[in-house]
């Protein structure tokens, strides 16, 4: 006899497999927590016309600024279950912050079924020419022999440049103090007027100012080199063995949307990412792409949480 649980866990695998068949049946909101115009803009809208193209249904882009990027989160963690809200998370809303703020109105594991990595982009570790330090190791050796002495600038505290160089501090056994500025442009300034000796940033912000020769590269923050810059070691390479940190880009759903659909989502968007005008634009923006299954993302996320953990309390980071 067919017990009842079969048919129940029958029905509802039916259900969603019938949902999908009908997916999407109107627009599609895709909530990205930052204002327009920015990088996850940009990469919310390059995904969203090709989702638009392979699915026949309108993916609208729905600008959730605000919190460092928590206000989207949540609105996306609210939201039905239903397929009809993707959500652009990242590095903060996925690993930083949920570390940072103990009252997160959002779990970003319970909250949310991860369905592709759309992204990764490295940052580079630069230092003003007046330091000197050509490479990595001779970095550690000035920081390690003028203790306190070297300042490294960020673009906020808790964001990815601070953490990268909490990391870089942590693994090598260096004390270097931070100077967060409220947004790059400030930072830059005073990195560019040899007031701050170094900064880990991004590659399309600083290597401009690399190949005019106002900055020296020492390294990149990837597990292999960028084709941005192939001259350029990583960290790890440099030797310290294990360092890699990154800004990423990736798609989530609310928690409970039905397999199917994810696994759809997660097809097109794995082939998004591979076509040759979305590479070419991810290279502009200093990017690599990714894609990959949910379970992979999903575990990548989970890794991503457990480092910032740890570098935020070693660190004894606060956020502002």
């Amino acid at each position: 006899m067919i017990s009842r649980v079969f048919l129940a866990t029958f029905a509802l695998s039916l259900a969603g497999t019938v949902a999908a068949q009908a997916y999407p049946a109107r627009p599609i909101r895709f909530i990205v927590p930052f204002p327009p115009g920015g990088g996850n803009d940009t990469m919310a809208r390059m995904i969203g016309n090709k989702l638009t193209a392979a699915l026949g249904q309108q993916f609208v882009v729905d600008n959730r600024a605000g919190a460092g990027g928590m206000i989207g989160a949540e609105t996306a963690a609210r939201s039905a279950p239903d397929g009809y809200t993707l959500f652009l998370g990242g590095v903060a809303s996925h690993g930083i912050n949920p570390n940072l703020n103990p009252k997160l109105g959002y779990d970003p594991v319970r909250d949310f079924t991860p369905v592709c990595l759309i992204a990764a982009a490295p940052l580079i570790l630069v230092v003003h020419p007046s330091v000197q330090a050509k490479t990595v190791n001779e970095l550690i050796q000035l920081a390690k022999a003028k203790p306190g002495q070297l300042n490294f600038a960020s673009n906020g505290t808790g964001g990815s440049s601070h953490l990268a160089a909490e990391l870089f501090k942590m693994m090598t056994g260096t004390d270097m103090v931070h100077v967060p500025y409220k947004g790059l442009s400030p930072a830059l300034t005073d990195l560019l007027s040899g007031q701050i000796q170094l900064m880990f940033s991004s590659t399309v912000a600083i290597l401009p100012l690399v190949r005019a020769g106002r900055l020296r590269p020492l390294a990149m923050t990837s597990t292999k080199r960028s084709p941005a810059a192939p001259d350029v070691p990583t960290v790890a390479e440099a030797g310290i063995a294990g360092y890699e940190t990154a800004s990423w880009y990736g798609v989530l759903v609310p928690a409970g949307t039905a397999k199917p659909i994810v696994d759809l989502l997660n097809r097109e968007i794995a082939k998004a990412v591979q076509l040759p005008d979305v590479r070419e634009r991810l290279a502009s923006e200093g990017a690599d792409p990714a894609g990959g299954t949910p379970a992979e993302f999903a575990a990548h996320i989970k890794r991503e949480l457990a480092r910032w953990a740890q570098v935020i309390k070693q660190a004894k980071i606060k956020p502002d």
